[in-house]
């Protein structure tokens, strides 16, 4: 598969225009989708070529290249290391501000996520959606467990709308509606969600993407230019100052001198199987399906290192609990590898191996997950009946687990009539399991009989009542396993990207540990830090993406008035 076909297929509303894909299994294969120049690039032999010291503990020494190793110099104003999400964001701002330009990407280019996260953008205002400031800083405030720079947050706060904005007039540009998600609170949730999430309707047919319209936008301000199979070596120092990069052509080395700037925004290193066990043994025991974009492996942040940046001391993950597995195996990129289950993050009875319940269903996407961590084979299995769509409309989820149009008629990430033909895919694979009896699917599922059928009696029973008083579940989350065939599916996490990075300002800079800016170097991104910390707070939908292009075009801005 090309690249471009990748990102194609990886536009969130284009990802399954035809059920056929799923009813086929054939979303197994975009578990392995990378570039060409992704599929033999292992990150640590790649710098190893370059001289660069691989065999030290994270994050090495950095490659040694001498002058006359170097077939090409390149001046320019601002270097965009990374053509994904923030790159092409950075890259649009700096055009239009007439700063000369050049983006890098050792690929041909990244995925720009959907979903952006905002406040007060113009179609928020005009849903009549209000944000209270306070309660919305001190939610994040609590995600993070106090482990994050709250005047970051400020800065997306007071600066996310007018991105959004610009974005919105742009995709208008190119015949394309951005909607905002927003949809009441029909009842008391016990975890708030903020509607803050904006996306594309982009065509059915994959015609049409986030990646052509923001290149294609950068490259007729006449001021950008991009050089794709490039991948970015070591930033270049002189006096304490990064003033640009070496990369790597088809030739050998070029030294790029960025006068002004340059930006890091590689996407964090949620490719870098070998670096997420170093820093992250907990996370990658409890996820087994990777959709991290390809390429993302560490090397803007080893670069920074390099530079003298520092990183965040807690390393962690996005994760979603959107995995299926086969009826026999455990939780963990080690185990096996997942699928998509789309339909994991709906509040569904779980049980563990020995079926039990061990936790609330309604929660954050990645709870269950930590809780997984402390249960046998480090996995839960979900649990639903033939009436799944009647309950799945009842649990009134918002964000990019809804399955159901918005109020103000914005279309899901996903309707369930594409979850259910996902489903049947997964059922297809063996993964879902399907049974007239409780009994019968605990067999399939290899799970003790005895304990499933007491444990669903269980949940049955507060259903009925309209109360959960073991794990306290809202009522309108509650929903039984009672009317047959009964389905079920071993279920872990799905990786989006990590999220631990480079210590940043609120102008973007990189910052020593002592706290001293260094000069010429920005980061925004996967690449950056100090924003998030343990777990990711997906009921502010599009946070990550609003936070990546917020600072992405800040940054630019920035850098062309200075």
């Amino acid at each position: 598969m090309s690249t471009d076909q990748m990102r194609t297929s990886l536009s969130r509303r284009s990802f399954l225009a035809g059920s056929s894909l799923l009813a086929a299994g054939s979303l197994a294969s975009l578990a392995g989708c990378a570039p060409k120049s992704a599929e033999s690039a292992n990150p640590d032999e790649a710098l190893a070529e370059t001289g660069a010291d691989t065999t030290s503990p994270w994050p090495g020494e950095p490659p040694v290249i001498s002058d006359d190793e170097v077939v090409e110099t390149i001046e320019t104003d601002f270097l965009v290391i990374g053509a994904g999400t923030g790159g092409l964001f950075a890259a649009c701002a700096a055009g239009e501000a007439g700063l000369e330009t050049l983006v890098i990407d050792k690929t041909n280019g990244g995925v720009v996520r959907d979903d952006i996260g905002a406040v007060n953008s113009r179609l928020q205002q005009q849903s009549g959606y209000t944000i209270d400031k306070q309660a919305f800083m001190k939610d994040m405030y609590h995600y993070a467990a106090g482990q994050c720079n709250m005047a970051l947050h400020h800065v997306w706060f007071e600066r996310s709308g007018e991105t959004v904005d610009w974005y919105e007039n742009l995709l208008a540009e190119y015949g394309i509606t951005l909607w905002h998600e927003h949809a009441e609170e029909k009842n008391e949730p016990n975890y708030p969600h903020w509607a803050t999430g904006h996306s594309p309707a982009w065509p059915a047919d994959g015609s049409l993407n986030g990646f052509e319209v923001l290149k294609d936008h950068a490259e007729k301000t006449g001021a950008v230019s991009f050089r794709f199979q490039t991948p970015m070596r070591s930033l270049i120092m002189e006096d304490d100052r990064v003033v640009g990069a070496w990369a790597e052509g088809e030739e050998g080395f070029i030294r790029i001198n960025a006068r002004k700037g340059t930006l890091v925004c590689t996407g964090g290193y949620g490719r870098n199987d070998k670096l997420m066990k170093q820093l992250q043994p907990h996370t990658t025991s409890i996820f087994s399906y990777n959709s991290a974009q390809p390429g993302c492996e560490g090397d803007g942040i080893r670069a920074c290192l390099w530079a003298g940046a520092k990183m965040d001391e807690t390393h962690s993950s996005m994760l979603f609990d959107r995995s299926s597995v086969a009826p026999d195996a455990l939780g963990g990129i080690d185990n096996t590898e997942g699928q998509v289950f789309w339909m994991g993050s709906q509040p569904w009875l779980k049980v563990n191996l020995n079926g039990e319940r061990f936790c609330n269903e309604s929660g954050t996407y990645d709870y269950i997950l930590h809780a997984d961590a402390s249960q046998p084979g480090n996995i839960h299995v979900c649990l639903w009946d033939a009436d799944w769509m009647t309950y799945a409309e009842q649990f009134d989820m918002h964000g990019c687990s809804r399955l159901f149009e918005f109020d103000n008629g914005a279309p899901p990430n996903f309707t369930a009539d594409i979850v259910a033909a996902m489903n049947d895919g997964l059922l297809e694979m063996g993964h879902i399991q399907q049974a007239d009896t409780i009994e019968e699917l605990a067999e399939k599922l290899g799970l003790p009989a005895d304990a499933l059928v007491e444990t669903i009696n269980r949940n049955n029973e507060n259903y009925d009542n309209g109360n959960d008083p073991d794990f306290g579940k809202e009522p309108f989350r509650l929903s039984p396993v009672r009317k047959p065939p009964f389905y079920g599916v071993r279920t872990t996490g799905a990786m989006l990207c990590t999220m631990d990075g480079i210590v940043v300002n609120t102008h973007g800079q990189a910052l020593r540990a002592d706290g001293t800016i260094i000069e010429g170097l920005y980061v925004t991104g996967n690449d950056s830090g100090a924003y998030y910390s343990m777990t990711y707070p997906n009921l502010a939908t599009g946070h990550a993406c609003g936070r990546t292009v917020t600072f992405a075009r800040m940054i630019a801005q920035d850098i062309a008035a200075s």
